[in-house]
Order: C-alpha cells, then sequence, then structure tokens
C-alpha cells in the first residue's frame, strides 16, 4: 500500500484539511504574485484619473492612504464596493470631467502634505 492511500485509509480528515489548506495557500500565494507584477509594471504608478478607475486604484498607484482620497472625494471609506469615478460624478449630477479635475487636485493635495510632514 503506497503512502497516500495509508493517509487516506487512516487520517483521511486530517488529510483532507491538509489539502484544502494547501489550496487555500495556493490561491494567495498566485494572488499576491499577481498583484505583485501587476503594481511593478511602471505603466500602473501615477496612472492619470480616469473614470472607470476607483478612488482605491488611484490610492493604490499614487501611493496615498485610501482611506484620505475617500474623505476628500467626500465618501465613507469603510462603505462597501467602491464606486467608479464616472459612477461618483453621474451620482452627483457633474461632468466626469469635472470630478476627474477635482481628484487629481486631491490627489496632489495629498501628495504635497506626504512631502511636507
Amino acid at each position: 500500500m503506497t503512502g497516500l492511500a495509508q493517509l487516506w485509509r487512516d487520517h483521511r480528515l486530517a488529510l483532507l484539511v491538509f489539502v484544502a489548506s494547501l489550496l487555500v495557500v495556493v490561491f494567495f500565494a498566485t494572488r499576491f504574485v499577481g498583484f505583485a507584477i501587476y503594481w511593478s509594471d511602471p505603466a500602473h504608478a501615477e496612472a492619470a484619473p480616469q473614470g472607470w478607475m476607483t478612488p482605491g486604484y488611484l490610492a493604490r498607484s499614487w501611493q496615498v492612504p485610501r482611506a484620505d482620497l475617500a474623505r476628500e472625494l467626500g465618501l465613507d471609506p469603510a462603505a462597501g464596493r467602491a464606486p467608479t469615478l464616472a459612477e461618483i460624478a453621474a451620482a452627483r449630477g457633474i461632468t466626469e470631467a469635472a470630478l476627474l479635475a477635482e481628484v487629481a487636485a486631491a490627489i496632489a493635495r495629498l501628495k504635497s502634505e506626504e512631502g511636507g510632514s
């Protein structure tokens, strides 16, 4: 009898828990590597604000605190799913261009505060 078959026969629950744990580790390791590759690409650093982006995406791109950027835009940082900039503009009843200008100014303010401290 092979080692795996014996483990299955004698320690089925422990083997299932181990395999499930291994799958979780592989999932999060893959996710981590994917994010590391994505955010290390210079094309994603300091990206110009666009309507499809969320405040969290811009905060990561510009390396400013997500909660601070959300507050600058009048959003609740602890809210659920983050709306896109286009959705925020529509909810406020302003043009997307006006909101993008507001976002750019907020980012500039946060970056200057960060550099000044």
